[in-house]
């Protein structure tokens, strides 16, 4: 805890106390940051009272530390504090952000719901999404095509090619082996800085997830799968069935993999400079009915994009 009276907290959340807890007041954001660097932690409460930094900075550090950046933060702010600050906060990579006073069920469902993060597994699958209310037509920043970095029952962080207009999403995928498709209702919480170019990183918190589904996923992050990889070969390039030259980039196709609408193609890039065939990244995912239209629509794309 940091930027807040930590009494007064304990006295609306009493689960905090609960039996194994170890709970650390700080002094400054700074000292938190290195702290949690040092000896870890789970979860950070955070207030607007921190001498050496504006809250919405000191989520930023934590978030752009890797030694921090998996930490759960929920930031408390009071009602006489300017407006949008909130909202500062969420953009700033904070997990939630509640206004004082606080309502002490609410206060106890988010903080239990922080502490018990599931285990996340590493899988790297296609996601298809659409920003809720924009037209299923609109492609880009409406509907979108990406890829998962990683996994829980509470959300994923999605690899998007394109900047989302839009903070509310409905999001669906196939699960490796099983094939069965996972729908949910998610909300970008954070932008993940940790993600590469060329893509940009959503941290993104499951809404709604309807219960088949959300056992499918239960299923899955219990199981513990390791890293998957869609028609990845053992040295990167097996499976390139294609490959496109630009002045500054080489783009690979890769093998079409069965998807149960149809095939999905990944399009990889890298820079030309030094280019060696499977050294190139995640670039975008794009379908199509059979395994010749989606090579088809994959060299499409290149071709609009490059």
């Amino acid at each position: 805890m940091a930027g807040l009276d930590s009494r007064s907290l304990l006295l609306e959340a009493p689960f905090l106390l609960r039996e194994g807890a170890r709970i650390a007041d700080v002094a400054s954001g700074w000292e938190l940051v290195e702290r949690l660097a040092k000896d870890g932690g789970r979860l950070v409460v955070l207030g607007t009272a921190i001498p050496d930094a504006r809250l919405p900075e000191v989520i930023r550090r934590i978030r752009e530390l890797p030694a921090t950046r998996q930490v759960s933060i929920l930031a408390l702010v009071p009602a006489d504090q300017p407006e949008g600050l909130i909202v500062e906060a969420l953009d700033a990579g904070a997990n939630g952000a509640l206004q004082r006073p606080l309502d002490r069920v609410h206060l106890e469902g988010w903080l239990a719901k922080l502490l018990a993060v599931p285990r996340r597994v590493t899988m790297r699958i296609p996601v298809e999404g659409q920003v809720v209310g924009s037209p299923r037509r609109q492609t880009g920043t409406g509907h979108f095509y990406g890829l998962s970095r990683n996994l829980s029952v509470n959300g994923m962080l999605l690899l998007s090619p394109v900047r989302l207009a839009g903070k509310d999403l409905d999001v669906e995928f196939h699960l490796p082996d099983s094939g069965q498709r996972v729908r949910a209702i998610g909300r970008v919480v954070r932008e993940a800085g940790e993600v590469a170019w060329p893509y940009l990183g959503y941290g993104i918190e499951f809404l709604f997830v309807p219960p088949d589904s959300l056992q499918a996923l239960v299923s899955l992050v219990s199981q513990g799968l390791p890293l998957v990889t869609p028609a990845s070969g053992v040295d990167g390039t097996a499976h390139i069935v294609g490959t496109v030259r630009h002045p500054s980039w080489i783009y690979e196709i890769v093998q079409p993999m069965p998807h149960p609408a149809g095939y999905l193609v990944e399009i990889r890039r890298g820079p030309r400079e030094g280019w060696r065939p499977g050294l190139t990244g995640p670039y975008y995912v794009v379908e199509g009915v059979s395994p010749e239209t989606a090579l088809k629509a994959a060299r499409e794309f290149i071709a609009r994009h490059r």
